[in-house]
């Protein structure tokens, strides 16, 4: 029997070696992403995750991933994150979040994808929250 976790150590080994090929073999021909954060960043296609990879570690040359934590629910993995690098123009490039995947026969068929910059200008909590129910909603 495949377990869904082999998917995930391929893929976070992929982005720490660059090897382009192989990270977009993690994902199936009809991979769908979706963004709830932000809908309209969703898209479909393992073409789409090939130029988005290009284009990341073209960016952040030396990115490297650990994942943090797991679990897995039939064929579900529940996956913490953290991407880090440095940016081409020397600034730190760092993301943290959770992904989950829908593993089909040892690739991602689909994500619901929950990654985000770091923050770590914005102020605390009360200034998050004070931000969050204004009238004009978030900045």
């Amino acid at each position: 029997m495949r377990h869904p976790l082999r998917m995930v150590e391929r893929l976070r080994q992929a982005v720490d070696t660059h090897d382009l090929d192989a990270l977009v073999e993690c994902f199936a021909p009809a991979y769908r992403n979706e963004t709830p954060a932000h809908p309209a960043r969703g898209f479909s296609g393992r073409d789409q995750v090939r130029e988005n990879w290009s284009r990341i570690f073209h960016g952040v040359p030396d990115v490297t991933a650990k994942v943090l934590r797991t679990a897995v629910d039939g064929d579900v993995v529940w996956s913490e994150w953290e991407l880090r690098g440095m940016r081409r123009g020397g600034a730190p490039y760092l993301m943290r979040g959770v992904i989950l995947f829908g593993v089909e026969e040892d690739r991602a068929g689909w994500a619901r994808f929950y990654l985000e910059p770091v923050d770590t200008n914005s102020g605390g909590v009360h200034s998050a929250i004070t931000n969050l129910v204004a009238e004009r909603g978030p900045s």
